[in-house]
């Protein structure tokens, strides 16, 4: 938005007290509230509270701690990212020397805030926005409210509004016959991911993993160090991280019931589990917007994608709502990126969008090929990194590009460049990150790649390239180069 010079006013609310989202890492020693829903099927669970006011967090934090707006993360001890740090950075500002090749929440944390650095002076931090609506000019009335104080909602006016607040904050809990029953007679057994933070936690427990996704995936290999032999995972379908799971651990089919006696789960094919300790569902997430509730059409219904979107960005009835980073199965950095500078040229007004009908048109054609409810805004691989190319090609076909002015691996690569009252150029807007076969290649491979960083063990955190654990894309082209030559 700043490399667009053309805004006069841009401003960050930011609830937490600092920047990074969810790779804040906040504690949670006592794991769920003592209140948690189960199951948890809301998808309009309200505004986000501070941390000290959960239910059983209060004696945990320090008088300090609790002056301060932290908010629930899902960050665990000892997460590192499932994505190589050369894919999943931004395509401006290189990892902090000696990080590891999938980095620890920390350094990822540490990253985004030096990223940040040049826009520090936009953020309002500590104040939570409780609603946005339009008026009848189309213009954006913004309400916030400081985290700390019990002060007046203070009111701003914008001509447009970035919606960043990702969904990783309401958990789902799918309903189970027996569930509830279940719960009350064991309080505390069943969990969500959310709340988990180290594997000890589980050492000795007979434990269920429920889903197998990179969270299911990744908490069920800490946890299964110190837990009672096999871990067992109960999953829909099979992960497309993991085609063959480990040898120390039972896969099972969905739960369909939980029988309170000797603590009992049975399978869908029939199969049981008794004197079970834990039950960690590893489910995911609503897509939550306690502040756009009263947006007409509906943001979200059943909270398992954002309707009305085009593009999975803005939204159709009033285009000067975005969002951004909404989809899954992605790498998020360069995405967000990439529709970041879309969403700056069209505010700018440098980048048309088509008429309503052509936007609803691509909704219902998503709807049909993709479904209406949990899978409409996942990008699995070669998806998401089409997604990224198709971002970068409609940003920088807006008014005032300049023509190709170099090639790189055949791609001719572009600035914005105007033209100023004295006759020189001048380099409007920032250029989204393009994917070439290289970034292709790495996306395609990094399943593989983190099961040979992880197979590393604790020498792991030494490994900083894709060669040290026998990953080279210049051999890969040499390999094909060859191949191609034998065919001829």
């Amino acid at each position: 938005m700043l490399a667009e010079k053309a805004f006069s006013r841009i401003q960050i609310f930011e609830q937490r007290q600092n920047v990074g989202g969810i790779w804040n890492y906040v504690p949670c020693p006592e794991g769920a509230p003592q209140d948690m829903a189960i199951p948890q099927t809301n998808s309009h669970a309200g505004l986000d509270k501070p941390i000290w006011e959960h239910s059983n967090a209060t004696s945990v934090l320090s008088k300090e701690d609790r002056e301060r707006a932290q908010f629930l993360s899902p960050l665990y001890d000892r997460l590192e990212t499932n994505i190589p740090r050369g894919l999943m950075g931004f395509s401006d500002l290189p990892w902090p020397e000696g990080s590891q090749l999938f980095p620890k929440h920390d350094t990822v944390q540490e990253y985004i805030e030096i990223y940040s650095q040049d826009v520090q002076h936009l953020i309002s931090f500590e104040t939570q926005v409780v609603d946005v609506r339009q008026d009848a000019a189309k213009r954006w009335t913004i309400k916030t409210t400081p985290v700390r104080h019990n002060a007046e909602l203070e009111e701003h006016t914008f001509d447009a509004v970035i919606v960043a607040n990702g969904h990783f904050a309401v958990p789902y809990l799918p309903p189970v016959m027996g569930m509830e029953a279940w719960s009350e007679a064991y309080p505390g057994i069943i969990t969500h991911s959310i709340f988990y933070r180290k594997p000890e936690d589980f050492a000795g427990k007979k434990v269920v993993i429920v889903g197998n996704s990179a969270s299911g995936i990744d908490i069920g290999g800490q946890i299964k160090v110190f837990c009672q032999e096999p871990i067992i995972v109960s999953a829909k379908s099979v992960s497309y991280m993991q085609t063959e799971p480990p040898a120390d651990q039972v896969n099972r089919p969905a739960i369909s019931e939980f029988v309170v006696e000797d603590r009992t789960l049975i399978f869908e094919d029939g199969s049981r589990e008794s004197n079970v300790d834990a039950v960690l569902y590893c489910t995911g997430y609503f897509y939550s917007f306690p502040f756009l509730e009263s947006m007409q059409p509906p943001l979200t219904t059943t909270g398992e994608r954002v309707e009305n979107l085009y593009q999975h960005v803005f939204y159709r009835p009033q285009p000067t709502l975005a969002f951004t980073a909404i989809n899954q199965k992605v790498i998020p950095f360069p995405l967000s990126e990439a529709q970041g500078a879309v969403i700056a040229r069209v505010f700018a007004g440098r980048l048309p969008l088509p008429d309503e009908s052509e936007m609803k048109q691509w909704e219902q054609d998503m709807i049909s090929e993709m479904g209406s409810g949990g899978d409409f805004h996942v990008l699995q691989f070669p998806k998401d990194a089409d997604y990224i190319d198709m971002m970068h090609d409609w940003a920088m076909g807006a008014d005032g590009e300049a023509p190709p002015v170099s090639t790189v691996d055949g791609y001719c690569r572009r600035r914005s460049v105007t033209t100023a009252s004295n006759g020189a150029k001048v380099v409007v807007g920032k250029e989204p990150p393009y994917w070439g076969e290289q970034e292709y290649w790495t996306r395609e491979q990094f399943p593989a790649i983190k099961k040979a960083f992880q197979s590393f063990g604790e020498d792991r955190h030494n490994v900083q390239s894709l060669k040290e654990v026998g990953f080279s894309f210049e051999e890969y082209k040499r390999k094909k180069a060859d191949e191609g030559k034998r065919l001829l």
